[in-house]
């Protein structure tokens, strides 16, 4: 059962909460199918109210001015909260996008209380080069002296997804704040009352009135919140469709936009790799969330001296993977967000069956559950152009691709319109090596290592533009001026 005054008032403006002025939306468990909290969406002129609060707070410096060690002091208090309330956060997250209670207090809710203490060492730390940057003196005839100085870059969009909702927000909200910009929010309405939690302790915490709004929207909303001349910059994580719109919509005034926009990612088993080793966790990775994460790994290649080792392995690691109730702590793949979401994932499969492909372990609904729940799917007989094995489905399904050397699996990896993520298995000198021939903005190596806010996640050909978290995603959200005068 969910706290039901999170539906009450959705919209935060300036300090206040209020209701939206939008159409109605019923927010929907996906775990068991049933109503939580029916609400209505922002308007597109709470966008603008939020704006304008945001551009207020900013211009008048309320939270800009204050000094490094202060905001950083907020957002210490922030995560303090969000480790308070972690495992209410935690059931909330469960209740509204069924990820699996295990990953809903990790990575849903313990991570964003690190992304935030992380944010207030990078605000007392500042951006690379600092605050203020003295340069060396220029000499010769026109001898003269410079300062650069990095400023907060303004008012921010920030467009959140569904799937990790509260720490999305801490992705692109943190930073912002440690930065000095004033925000507005627009979560996915699928993730809405997660964040309207959120900002509960974002004001309990003390950030000013205007410098973090909330509207949860409609594309009516999202479009006026990315065009609005009152706006600096869009930072949006989403499908390349949406992506795409962003752009269009901040191009008249020329704003700054940083887009995530999906993967469809590889995991590459190098010949002889240690399968009892690489197995689990390249089945997992795309498991991970009912497989609703960006950075899932999705497409298997393997060695054909090694496939029906490798198949053997798979089967029994899925044949024995807890599908069911997010709530139970056993549980590793929870449902999908909604029943159309699921019908729309099966089209694929089905699309992909009538040209060829085989299911080679899973695949089907469930018996005895409720919910949009779908067994995790491994398919072969694909050819790597087709549909399912270049469109980012977010599901928990992976097609398998045997290859002969390892050329042909690196031009097999590197067959995609996107370039997020990937996983290599093998000797680590030669999965290095491949490694670094992956058109990928990050590699794990035979496992890689935990999440880590002090490195980018950053996306290459159509994955998206510009860095979330590290150091080069928080430079972002600063401008450069440069001041110079004769010596």
């Amino acid at each position: 059962m969910i706290d039901p005054t999170l539906a009450e008032r959705t919209c935060y403006l300036d300090g206040t909460w209020t209701t939206g002025t939008g159409a109605p939306f019923t927010s929907v468990e996906p775990g068991t199918g049933a109503e939580l909290a029916t609400w209505r969406l922002a308007g597109v002129d709470q966008a603008d109210a939020a704006v304008a609060a945001a551009r207020r707070s900013f211009d008048a410096g309320d939270w800009r001015r204050r000094t490094p060690v202060e905001r950083a002091a907020v957002l210490r208090r922030l995560a303090d909260l969000l480790e308070r309330d972690h495992e209410q956060l935690a059931r909330l997250v469960v209740a509204e996008v069924g990820s699996p209670i295990s990953l809903a207090r990790t990575l849903q809710t313990a991570t964003p209380a690190v992304n935030f203490r992380w944010a207030a060492d990078m605000a007392e730390r500042g951006p690379r080069g600092g605050y203020e940057e003295v340069l060396p003196p220029q000499t010769g005839a026109l001898q003269s002296e410079s300062v650069l100085l990095r400023e907060p870059i303004g008012v921010v969009t920030a467009i959140t997804p569904y799937n990790y909702p509260i720490n999305m927000i801490s992705w692109k909200v943190a930073p912002a704040l440690a930065a000095g910009c004033s925000v507005v929010l627009m979560p996915s309405p699928r993730g809405a009352l997660c964040s309207v939690a959120f900002l509960r302790l974002a004001e309990e915490a003390g950030i000013p009135p205007g410098v973090l709004n909330l509207v949860p929207g409609d594309p009516a909303v999202g479009e006026r919140l990315c065009s609005h001349p009152a706006v600096d910059m869009v930072t949006f994580t989403g499908s390349n469709a949406v992506g795409a719109a962003v752009m269009t919509a901040a191009a008249p005034t020329a704003k700054k936009v940083v887009l995530e926009l999906g993967g469809k990612s590889p995991t590459v088993i190098l010949p002889g790799a240690d399968l009892d080793r690489a197995v689990t966790p390249s089945i997992l990775r795309f498991c991970r969330n009912a497989g609703q994460g960006c950075g899932a790994t999705t497409r298997i290649l393997v060695h054909r001296d090694d496939a029906d080792a490798f198949l053997e392995r798979a089967r029994t690691v899925l044949a024995a993977l807890p599908v069911g109730d997010p709530y139970a702590e056993a549980t590793e793949v929870g449902p999908l967000i909604t029943a159309e979401h699921r019908e729309r994932v099966e089209g694929y499969l089905a699309r992909a069956v009538d040209k060829g492909a085989t299911v080679l372990a899973g695949g089907g609904r469930p018996d005895g559950l409720d919910g949009f729940f779908l067994q995790p799917t491994l398919l072969g007989d694909v050819h790597p152009d087709d549909e399912i094995a270049q469109d980012e489905l977010f599901a928990p399904v992976a097609t398998v691709f045997v290859y002969d050397t390892v050329d042909e699996a690196v031009a097999v990896a590197n067959n995609s319109r996107y370039g997020l993520n990937a996983l290599v298995w093998g000797d680590p000198g030669e999965a290095r090596a491949v490694a670094a021939r992956l058109e990928t903005g990050t590699v794990a190596i035979n496992g890689g290592g935990g999440s880590r806010p002090d490195v980018p996640w950053a996306g290459a050909k159509q994955s998206g533009v510009g860095m979330d978290m590290g150091e080069d995603g928080f430079g972002e959200f600063f401008t450069v001026k440069h001041l110079q005068w004769p010596a």
